[in-house]
């Protein structure tokens, strides 16, 4: 899951011992002549020097293609941060994910992470789609143009941050933001009971109030978490955290897009 404890960048034998297939050395049997592989490691190496660290790293289990599996790392930039007027603190973070069985490209995603609940978020805006490399002709004059581009936009990051500060939501959009929320996350939502007020009940005094930042972080954090009961027909099951990270960076952009639109209602 992309909830990011850690701030210390990882080292190499740190990553390795995580997510073994971003060392890779050679592509997996049967890709095509046309492939060029490149070992993420290569990338962590130029990121670095751009001045971004590892300080998380994912793999998918595999069954097959052991080695080669899609895996996602975590960069931070320790001198870019976003200081709140309230004392809230956001890191911008770079994502990044690949495999070496010829499927996937080089995929860079901007990312948020917010210090008073350790909680990362995926930003889903038309101006943050996903970057991707293609293997073939990569070399660090390229890398350094897409994260270059990256980093101009982090502006909008701020600018999105004060929107949702300055959203006041009422009771009624609250529920329906958990509730659409909730529908973002299950798909038999309709044979699923909650307590939404469970939902939208902080966890910690910085999250009190009812404007969207602090709504959508009081959702994200337990929809994230597993952190509320539902009950499917008679039983009654405690939701479970997310642990794959390819559903927690869906979730997360999902969640990201959902409060923009309460933000369109308002304006």
């Amino acid at each position: 899951m992309l909830n990011i404890k850690n701030t210390e960048k990882l080292t190499n034998s740190q990553i390795r011992q995580i997510a073994p297939s971003v060392f890779t050395e050679n592509a997996a049997a049967g890709t095509s002549e046309k492939y060029t592989h490149i070992p993420t490691h290569r990338v962590v190496n130029d990121m670095e020097l751009l001045g971004w660290d590892v300080i998380d790293a994912k793999e998918i289990k595999a069954r097959r293609n052991v080695g080669f599996q899609k895996h996602l790392l975590v960069f931070r930039n320790s001198e870019i941060m976003i200081n709140g007027n309230d004392g809230d603190t956001v890191y911008p973070q770079i994502l990044l994910t690949n495999s070496h069985d010829g499927k996937n490209a080089f995929t860079f995603t901007a990312g948020l992470f917010r210090m008073v609940c350790e909680n990362g978020l995926v930003i889903s805006t038309q101006e943050f789609e996903n970057v991707k490399i293609r293997h073939m002709g990569y070399d660090f004059t390229e890398l350094q143009k897409t994260i270059n581009s990256m980093v101009e936009k982090l502006p909008l990051t701020v600018e999105s941050m004060n929107k949702f500060k300055q959203t006041e939501l009422d009771q009624e959009q609250v529920l329906e933001f958990a509730k659409r929320a909730l529908e973002v996350r299950f798909n038999d939502i309709e044979n699923m009971d909650f307590d939404l007020d469970e939902l939208i009940t902080p966890t910690r005094p910085e999250d009190k109030g009812n404007d969207l930042w602090s709504v959508f972080n009081v959702v994200q954090e337990k929809l994230v978490h597993g952190m509320f009961n539902y009950k499917y027909g008679t039983k009654v099951r405690k939701a479970r955290k997310i642990k794959n990270f390819r559903q927690d960076m869906d979730l997360n952009s999902k969640l990201y897009s959902l409060a923009n639109e309460f933000v369109y209602q308002e304006a």
